[in-house]
């Protein structure tokens, strides 16, 4: 007997059988409740396969270099794998240095995004401390606006929203398709902020399809059970339709008042609605910038939903953000503008971030290539041959209509239409409910099409001239194919007889390379680093980011804000205090601690756990590894026990202020820096008579035992790792802690079982 889902209806006459499923019942296909989830990257980590020779990263400690290659080295009988990077030649006329970092200080690293490049770091020098110190200076301004803005917004008095009413859960489970992971995650913490009594401000980061607008439905509907009315901005009149069409559609049935505001609305209409949200008989609009207008009074706004935030100019931003200090404000992106990024990765702005794609979709084939007829027509006949639609962008409103002639030329046989944002509002809204209700086949259009429209049915993009597009709006167009069980297939062409420029290359080999599902948040980064960071963080700070990269200089900014909340706690409560730089704690003794290709064979896969391990901020992170890997590879060797018990002892040490800990020979171990008092030296040397301990430099030395009696060899690998662990416990008078694998783990796989899985 086969077990699995099925989605058709099946006539089984010998059986005298009818199987009737839910897509016969409704019309809309259920789906299995199994997600994968995609990898939670952090932000913009070194992924060691994705980087070319030449490419620039940043290392916490060391500054700018340039990745070189990947090499395995064995020193002392330990075999371990590194990055080599280069950096500027600390003298004139000799070759560049190099920086061998181990795979498991991998947390380290971060790309550089910056814009233009910059000179390379000297190692040992002191100008990379010195533009780190000026870029801590310069964020301290920005962590105090942060949390001057937040202390507003949590002295606020909000509305705390009541729990979920039996409505709720009807309206939620007449959804059509099974939610995902991330989703349910994200509804749930969306929920919790309503019922607070401080003001919601959350940012809903994910890619363009994942399911962002069924969150804003739902918490829309969760405000309007306890009275509120509820604005929903989004930045263009086709996406407004649309969104009045999927509220309208999720709400029917419930006394909810649903109407849209935009440019389609007309005059009569309009003041309908303004009318209604005045006396309370609207409870939720949909509009365009049009409901930020002053003539707009609303009876009891509870929740604004900001669709696409990046779109809205200045001024919109502004008058979005005088509201956010008194009613709940719900921010949805797909590539989050750096400043929001900035903001939610301080903790200023709450995030939730949607990684899990929905249930069989597959990534869009991305093609990246001059304009050919042939190629075209062939295009959008193959997708005339599933009985698909198209979408064909010429972003010219002046020579639209003789592209659209050239294509009816190409493929007679196809129903060819126009729309661009120029045409009388009717004609256009006209013309793009025919496309949905599939009465053309080829929509020939402007980037009108680039944010939030879903025509499930339309799974061919063509872009004429995709050297003139930015690469946010490239992604967002891609965006709006296969986002259906159907394969998607996007086409960016651009005029073989004109040279493309460096950043038109750039942009279009981001765009071939990041294909893949949720590629949204390395588009973004990618996009900030060809603009440079001053179009978007403003002039003043831009100097800085340059000076240190994107990603590290959002950090600065996240410690600052820690530092800054820190600060002022102290301050009331009669203290000072202060918040050292946190340093990398480098283990360099003779282990042989890595994950071997045996236990995972894909590279990618073993180099994510080696970044995950690097990562790790506490004990619990670490078990948390141990028990994925487990799981999904079975019981660990013994070189990837000895990775996570170095793994524990660099917090161990980090938390000890301990930032090295080396063998300078076959027989002692170092420590430093550590500041031993009287006790301490003399605990020291009880325990080691041999040790030495120099105050000037904060050394301690230990010779390491033998593991039996006399000409015994010394003891290496965990044993090795755990005596350390004993004795940096021991110098801070606290209980020792064991440092390898603790769980009991199951039976190890063989090697065909974890190749199975």
């Amino acid at each position: 007997m086969l077990k699995g889902p099925l989605h058709d209806g099946i006539v089984i006459p010998g059986a005298n059988l009818v199987v009737i499923t839910e897509t016969d019942l409704t019309g809309n296909r259920a789906t299995s409740p199994e997600g994968k989830r995609l990898a939670a990257k952090r932000r913009n980590t070194v992924d060691p396969l994705a980087l070319t020779a030449g490419d620039l990263v940043v290392h916490d400690q060391h500054g700018i270099g340039r990745f070189v290659e990947m090499v395995e080295r064995t020193v002392g009988g330990a075999r371990r794998e590194y990055l080599v990077l280069e950096y500027a030649s600390s003298k004139r006329g000799q070759a560049a240095d190099k920086l061998y970092v181990p795979m498991d200080s991998l947390d380290q690293l971060s790309r550089y995004v910056g814009g233009q490049a910059p000179a390379l770091s000297k190692l040992g020098g002191s100008d990379w401390s010195n533009t780190k110190t000026k870029a801590r200076r310069a964020v301290r301004e920005i962590a105090g606006e942060l949390v001057s803005l937040y202390a507003k917004r949590q002295a606020s008095p909000g509305h705390a929203f009541a729990p979920d009413t039996p409505w709720q859960a009807e309206m939620e489970d007449a959804f059509g398709f099974t939610e995902t992971v991330d989703q349910l995650t994200a509804i749930t913490e969306v929920k919790s902020d309503m019922e607070k009594p401080i003001p919601m401000d959350r940012v809903i980061c994910g890619d363009v399809g994942y399911g962002k607008t069924e969150i804003a439905v739902r918490a829309a509907f969760k405000a309007v059970q306890d009275g509120k009315q509820v604005a929903v901005l989004v930045p263009t009149t086709l996406l407004a339709d649309q969104h009045l069409q999927t509220f309208g559609d999720r709400m029917a049935g419930f006394p909810v008042t649903v109407k849209g505001l935009s440019r389609f609305t007309d005059a009569a209409e309009s003041r309908a609605v303004i009318d209604g949200l005045a006396d309370g008989s609207v409870d939720v609009v949909i509009g365009t910038h049009r409901l930020l207008q002053t003539g707009v009074r609303w009876k009891d706004l509870g929740l604004v939903v900001v669709d696409e935030e990046q779109r809205f100019g200045v001024e919109h931003k502004e008058h979005i953000k005088s509201l956010r200090t008194h009613v709940d404000v719900l921010t949805m992106s797909a590539t989050p503008i750096p400043r929001t990024l900035e903001m939610s990765l301080a903790g200023i702005r709450e995030m939730s971030t949607i990684l899990t794609p929905p249930e069989e979709r597959y990534p869009v084939l991305t093609y990246v290539g001059p304009h050919d007829d042939k190629q075209v027509a062939a295009a959008l006949r193959r997708e005339l041959l599933r009985d698909g639609q198209a979408f064909y962008v010429h972003n010219r409103v002046s020579s639209i209509d003789s592209a659209a002639a050239r294509l009816r030329e190409l493929v007679p046989e196809a129903r060819v239409v126009v729309a661009h944002g120029q045409m009388p509002e009717e004609l256009l809204e006209r013309t793009v409910q025919g496309f949905w209700n599939r009465e053309y086949d080829i929509l020939v259009c402007t980037t009108i099409i680039e944010t939030g429209l879903d025509i499930s049915n339309a799974n061919t993009l063509i872009v004429e001239r995709s050297d003139t597009f930015g690469l946010s709006q490239l992604h967002q167009l891609r965006g709006r194919v296969g986002r259906s069980r159907e394969r998607g297939y996007a086409y960016f062409l651009y005029p073989p007889q004109v040279p493309l420029t460096e950043t038109a290359y750039d942009r279009l080999a981001t765009i071939a390379q990041n294909n893949e599902l949720g590629a949204g948040m390395a588009v973004a980064l990618k996009d900030l680093e060809i603009r440079g960071a001053g179009n978007v963080l403003g002039v003043e700070q831009s100097g800085h980011v340059a000076g240190v990269g994107f990603d590290l200089y959002v950090r600065l900014v996240g410690e600052a804000v820690e530092a800054y909340r820190a600060a002022l706690q102290a301050a009331e409560d009669g203290q000072t205090v202060t918040t050292p730089e946190p340093k990398d704690v480098r283990i360099d003794l003779p282990v042989d601690a890595h994950l071997p290709p045996d236990y995972i064979a894909s590279d990618r896969l073993r180099l994510e756990a080696y970044r995950r391990l690097a990562a790790a901020a506490d004990d619990a992170a670490v078990d948390a590894v141990v028990e994925e890997l487990t799981d999904r590879y079975g019981a660990l060797p013994e070189p990837a026990e000895r990775l996570v018990a170095v793994a524990r002892l660099r917090l161990l040490c980090r938390a000890s202020g301990i930032t090295e800990v080396s063998a300078p020979s076959a027989a002692t171990v170092r420590l430093s820096p550590i500041t031993l008092l009287d006790s301490a030296q003399v605990r020291l040397k009880r325990m080691y008579p041999a040790a030495g301990y120099r105050a000037t430099t904060s050394t301690v030395q230990v010779p390491i035992p033998r593991a039996g009696g006399v000409g015994a060899p010394r003891l290496r690998d965990v044993e090795l790792v755990q005596m350390v662990a004993n004795l940096v416990t021991a110098l801070q008078g606290k209980p020792q802690q064991e440092i390898g694998i603790t769980s009991a783990s199951p039976a190890p796989m063989t090697r065909e079982e974890r190749q199975a899985r």
